[in-house]
């Protein structure tokens, strides 16, 4: 199991990421259509969340979330799963394709038609140390689009994190040594 918790003035979040249970996620934010798309990227990506969080402003609730479940995917990715992942899903007249790259190199790629959502999306890839490529193809209604996007995230995710026994990069195993610091 791997747990994030991130505190400040602003927000309270407590993530947990288990492995795939047939029980829904336990999901609370306050933010009722945060929690139905976390609800959808945890049945999608075939990893079981418990969420927990309170926030001052929406804004900061979302994007607060976002940090720490991102966090928490790259502290719980294992170091030879597959790595790539893509989906393109249909949602009514939306259709939005997702590609991921777990490599540990964060980058994102949008928009989405929501400043917060994309927002999340971008604060996502950056912490779970992400390539994040999300393009809308088609659709008008953002509800549908968004949840395209979180339903496609979730199955590139399912897909990139399959355990290989290998590790796909050129390069090998790259390992970074951090010391020291301001003080």
């Amino acid at each position: 199991m791997t747990v994030v918790v991130r505190e400040s003035k602003e927000t309270q979040i407590r993530i947990a990421l288990d492995e795939p249970t047939s029980d829904l996620p336990t999901i609370d934010t306050t933010e009722p259509f945060l929690d139905h798309m976390l609800v959808a990227l945890s049945k999608y990506s075939g990893v079981s969340f418990d969420i927990q969080a309170k926030g001052d402003l929406r804004h900061h609730l979302i994007e607060d979330v976002a940090i720490a479940l991102g966090a928490a995917f790259a502290a719980h990715t294992p170091a030879t799963c597959a790595r790539y992942g893509e989906r393109t899903v249909p949602m009514d007249d939306a259709l939005v394709q997702v590609v991921i790259d777990m490599g540990g190199r964060p980058y994102y790629r949008g928009p989405l038609p929501s400043g917060l959502y994309d927002h999340f999306m971008r604060s996502f890839a950056d912490n779970a140390k992400a390539t994040l490529h999300v393009r809308v193809l088609r659709g008008t209604d953002r509800h549908h689009i968004i949840e395209a996007a979180f339903k496609a995230l979730g199955f590139a995710l399912r897909e990139a994190l399959v355990e290989t026994g290998a590790v796909f990069s050129t390069k090998g195993s790259v390992k970074l040594d951090v010391q020291g610091g301001a003080g």
